[in-house]
C-alpha cells in the first residue's frame, strides 16, 4: 500500500503531466481538462491514505461498545448508570440520584443536577464488564437538553433505550427514538422500574412496537413483578437469574421454576418468529423446522440487532439492583464494536462527496469534536476518534478552519474526574484540552482533508430579556454568555438594537431557567429576567409577482437596478425553508450582479414586513430585469432584491406562525377533567387520553404562547400531584384576532 509520501509524490508529477496535457490542447479553457484531472489524482491520494481493519485491529476493537443511556425524564437512565459503574467496579459504593446522603449519582456532577435530580449535561464514563470495554454517555431525559441527546447519538455505536415499566412510551421516548433513527443507531431495550405497582412488561413491549414500530422482542421474561419482583428467565439460554446480597452482588443462575416453564417456551417461540421475520439464516432453521440453540438464537439476535431490524428487551428494576448485570452481557452481546458500523466522511477537496471511512487504528486520523465545556484548566473538547491516532503532543488540523494545533493534553473522562493518558486510537471516545474549536468540527492529521456529517441543531423556541442588576457584573455576565454559547449550540444570544436588551434564547422555560441559575451560581451575576418571548414566523399563502426599480441619481454616479419575478409558497411538506431559483433567460441583468440579487432577497426574508420574524416555506424567482450601462452596481441589485421581496410579500397574503408544543400530562384520574378543561381553554387540542394505573395521561397540542408558568397551574390543579413533558412540535397559522394584535404591537414598537 503507499504511503502518504509516496501518495504525494505521485500526485505532483501526475499534476505536471496534467499541464502538458493541457498545454497541448492550445484551448483557452484548459482548465476543463486540468481541474477534473487534479481532483481525479487528489481523490485518489486520500483513497491510498484509507486502509481497511486488519485481523489484529478487529480482534481489539471487537472487545469495546461504545454507548449511550437515553429515555424518557425520570425513566431511571442515571439510577442504571450508577448500578453500572458499581457491578464493573469503577466506582466503590452505590448513591442515589437526589443525593440525599450529601453524595449524590456520580454522573449527575453539578449540584443543579443533584437538587432537581435531574440530568442536565451529558457526562461521559468507561468501566469494563468481563473482557469489554464499554464507553457510556448518560444523557438528559427533559426535552430543554435534547441538543446533548443529539450530540452523544451521533458519536455512539449503539444505545440502551430505557422505558419505565409503568408509564411505557412516553413522548421524550418517541422523541429519542427518532433520533436513534437519524443516525442509524442500533439499540437493546431495558424495560425499568418493575418494582413499581402497575409495571406490566408486556404492554410496554406492545407501546414499542405500536408507537415506536419496533420490531421488539422479549429475551427475558420477569420473575414476579411489583413487590414480588425477584428475578428475570434468559428465555434465550432457558436460564433463571436471581440478585441476592444488599446491592445485588450475588447473581444467582438457576433452572427455569416450574411455574413459568410453559411461559418461557411460548415466548422463546415468539422471539424466534420475530426474529426470523428479519433474519434469513434463523428463518431457514426455523421453516426447517430445526432445534434452534442458544448460540444459534444470540448470533441471530445480534446480526438483527447491528441491522437495526430487531430490539432485544431486556427487564429489571435499576434501583432495586435487579436485572443491570444481564443487561450488561446484553450490550456485550448485541451492541456494535466500532467496525459493526459504517461512518460516513465527507471529503472535502472532492466536492464533499460521501465515503465510508473504515475505523482503523493504521489509517489517517480523524476525529469529531461533538460536545465543548468549560472546566477550570480551559475548554474541554470531547472528541470521538473515527480513524488512526492521536497522541498528547501530535498537531491536528482543524478541516472547518484548516488551523493546525498541538495537542497539550489527552484524557478520558469518568464524569467530573478526568484520566490522563498518551494516545488514544479509533473506536476510543476521549477529551483534548486547550484546543479551540466549535462542536461538531472535524479534526485530521492533515493528510486528509475529510469532515465527519454534522449534527443536527433544533431552532431555539423562546427567547427572554436578561439584565445584570448590577453594572460591575457585566463582564463575568458577557463571559458566562460566551461560554455557554459555546457549550450548547440551541442557546443562542442576541441584542435588541432598540432597546439595548441582551435576548437569551433557547429551547424551553426550564432551559433557559438553568442558565440562569448557573450565571447566578458560577458566576456570581444576578439577572433581572423579561417575560418570555415566543420565537415567531412568517410564510405566505398564495403566489404574488414583483416589478420593482430602484433608482437613484443625486450627483456623480447614480444607483439602477430592477428585479421581476414571483415568490411562492413552499410545498407543506417541503424540507427547505427558504428556495431561490433564478430563471433569467439572456442578459438583462448581467452575471456579475446575480450573487447581489440572491443576497437581497435572503436578506428581505430575515424579516417579514408583519412583525419583523424571519419567513419561511417561501421560493422566490428572480426572471426579468434591467441593467443601466453605469449607474448599476451591486448595491442597487441588492436594494432592488430587497424592494421587490416586500412588494411581493404584501400581496401573498403573509400570515404569522406561532410554536406549537406536543405536550403529555400524567395525573392522578380524578384531577383528568380539570386538566383537559385547562388544556382546552389555553386554546389546546387533545389528541389522546388513555389510564395508566392509577394515572390518567393526556396528551395534546398547545401554542407556546399559552405555556408559559403551566407547570405553576399545573400543580394547583392537581394538588401538586401533576407533572407534564413538552417538545416543540411544529410552527401553525395564528388566529386573525391574533394577527392583528401581534401585527398592532409590533407597530407601536416601530
Amino acid at each position: 500500500m503507499m504511503g502518504p509520501l509516496g501518495a504525494m509524490r505521485a500526485l505532483s508529477g501526475a499534476v505536471a503531466k496534467c499541464f502538458m496535457l493541457a498545454q497541448q490542447q492550445h484551448s483557452n479553457s484548459s482548465q476543463r481538462v486540468l481541474l477534473p484531472c487534479i481532483s481525479s489524482l487528489v481523490r485518489q491520494a486520500h483513497t491510498a491514505q484509507i486502509k481497511p481493519v486488519t485481523e489484529k485491529e478487529q480482534a481489539a476493537l471487537s472487545k469495546i461498545r461504545n454507548i449511550g443511556i437515553s429515555a424518557h425524564i425520570d425513566s431511571g437512565k442515571t439510577t442504571t448508570t450508577e448500578r453500572i459503574l458499581f457491578y464493573t467496579g469503577k466506582i466503590k459504593d452505590i448513591h442515589e440520584v437526589r443525593g440525599k446522603d450529601g453524595v449524590g449519582a456520580k454522573m449527575d456532577s453539578m449540584e443543579l443536577e443533584r437538587e432537581k435530580g435531574i440530568t442536565i449535561q451529558s457526562a461521559a464514563t468507561y468501566c469494563t464488564w468481563k473482557d469489554k470495554q464499554i464507553n457510556i454517555i448518560d444523557t438528559p431525559g427533559h426535552v430543554d437538553f435534547t441538543i446533548e441527546v443529539e450530540r452523544a447519538l451521533r458519536v455512539l455505536d449503539g444505545a440502551v433505550l430505557l422505558l419505565c415499566g409503568v408509564g411505557g412510551v412516553q413522548s421524550q421516548s418517541i422523541t429519542v427514538d427518532r433520533q436513534m433513527r437519524r443516525y442509524s443507531v442500533p439499540r437493546v431495550v431495558f424495560v425499568n422500574k418493575l418494582d413499581r405497582v402497575g409495571a406490566n412488561p408486556w404492554k410496554v413491549i406492545q407501546q414499542a412496537r405500536d408507537k415506536l414500530k419496533l420490531n421488539a422482542g422479549a429475551v427475558q421474561i420477569p420473575i414476579g413483578v411489583e413487590e414480588f419482583h425477584e428475578g428475570v428467565v434468559d428465555i434465550v439460554k432457558r436460564r433463571a437469574i436471581t440478585f441476592g446480597g444488599a446491592k445485588g452482588l450475588d447473581v444467582v443462575e438457576g433452572p427455569v421454576p416450574a411455574d413459568l416453564a410453559e411461559e418461557v417456551e411460548a415466548r422463546r417461540a415468539e422471539l424466534i418468529e420475530r426474529v426470523s421475520e428479519v433474519d434469513d439464516q434463523l428463518a431457514e432453521q426455523f421453516l426447517l423446522e430445526e432445534p434452534i440453540e442458544a448460540e444459534q438464537l444470540a448470533a441471530a439476535i445480534r446480526r438483527a440487532t447491528l441491522a437495526n431490524k430487531f430490539a432485544p428487551v431486556f427487564m429489571g428494576s435499576a434501583y432495586k439492583n435487579k436485572g443491570v448485570q444481564p443487561l450488561l452481557d446484553g450490550v456485550s452481546d448485541y451492541l456494535p464494536c466500532p467496525t459493526d458500523v459504517q461512518n460516513i466522511a465527507l471529503d472535502i477537496d472532492n466536492s464533499e462527496q460521501e465515503l465510508t471511512l473504515p475505523c482503523s487504528p493504521s489509517g489517517p486520523f480523524v476525529g469529531l469534536a461533538f460536545k465543548l465545556e468549560e472546566g477550570k484548566y480551559g475548554q474541554l473538547t470531547y472528541m470521538r476518534v473515527y480513524s488512526g491516532k492521536v497522541a498528547k503532543g501530535d498537531f491536528i488540523t482543524n478541516s472547518s478552519s484548516g488551523k493546525r494545533t498541538r495537542v497539550p493534553r489527552l484524557v478520558r473522562i469518568h464524569s467530573d474526574e478526568l484520566e490522563d493518558i498518551q494516545a488514544a486510537s479509533a473506536g476510543d471516545i476521549v477529551a483534548l484540552f486547550g484546543i479551540e474549536c466549535a462542536s461538531g468540527d472535524t479534526f485530521t492529521d492533515g493528510s486528509v482533508n475529510f469532515a465527519m456529517t454534522s449534527i443536527k441543531v433544533p431552532d431555539p423556541v423562546m427567547s427572554v430579556s436578561l439584565t445584570p442588576k448590577s453594572t460591575d457584573q457585566l463582564a463575568n455576565f458577557q463571559r458566562a454568555l460566551q461560554r455557554f454559547q459555546r457549550e450548547d449550540p440551541t442557546f443562542t444570544v442576541s441584542n435588541n438594537a432598540e432597546t439595548g436588551e441582551t435576548i437569551i434564547s433557547g429551547m424551553g422555560e426550564l432551559h433557559l431557567d438553568i442558565y440562569v441559575e448557573r450565571m447566578r451560581r458560577e458566576y456570581k451575576v444576578d439577572c433581572e429576567v423579561g417575560r418570555p418571548k415566543v420565537n415567531y414566523r412568517e410564510t405566505i399563502q398564495a403566489r404574488a409577482e414583483f416589478t420593482y426599480l430602484h433608482k437613484k441619481q443625486s450627483g456623480g454616479s447614480g444607483q439602477f437596478g430592477k428585479v421581476g419575478g414571483f415568490i411562492e409558497p413552499l410545498p407543506e411538506d417541503s424540507t427547505t425553508r427558504y428556495e431561490y431559483a433564478n430563471e433569467i433567460v439572456g442578459n438583462v441583468i448581467p452575471p456579475e450582479f446575480y450573487p447581489a440579487c440572491e443576497k437581497g432577497f435572503r436578506e428581505a426574508a430575515n424579516a417579514g414586513s408583519l412583525i419583523g420574524a424571519p419567513v419561511e416555506g417561501v421560493r422566490v424567482v428572480l426572471n426579468d430585469g434591467a441593467a443601466h450601462a453605469v449607474d448599476s452596481n451591486e448595491m442597487a441589485f441588492r436594494l432592488a432584491a430587497i424592494g421587490g421581496f416586500r412588494q411581493a410579500y404584501a400581496s401573498a397574503r403573509p400570515t404569522i406562525l406561532e410554536p406549537v408544543m406536543k405536550v403529555e400530562v400524567t395525573v392522578p384520574v380524578e384531577f383528568q377533567g380539570n386538566v383537559m378543561g385547562d388544556l382546552n381553554r389555553r386554546k389546546g387540542m387533545i389528541l389522546d387520553s388513555r389510564q395508566e394505573a392509577e394515572d390518567a395521561v393526556i396528551e395534546a397540542m398547545v401554542p407556546l404562547n399559552s405555556m408559559f408558568g403551566y407547570s405553576t397551574v399545573l400543580r394547583s390543579n392537581t394538588q401538586g400531584k401533576g407533572e407534564f413533558a413538552m417538545e416543540y412540535s411544529h410552527h401553525a397559522p395564528v388566529t386573525k384576532e391574533q394577527q392583528e394584535q401581534l401585527t398592532s404591537a409590533a407597530g407601536k414598537k416601530a
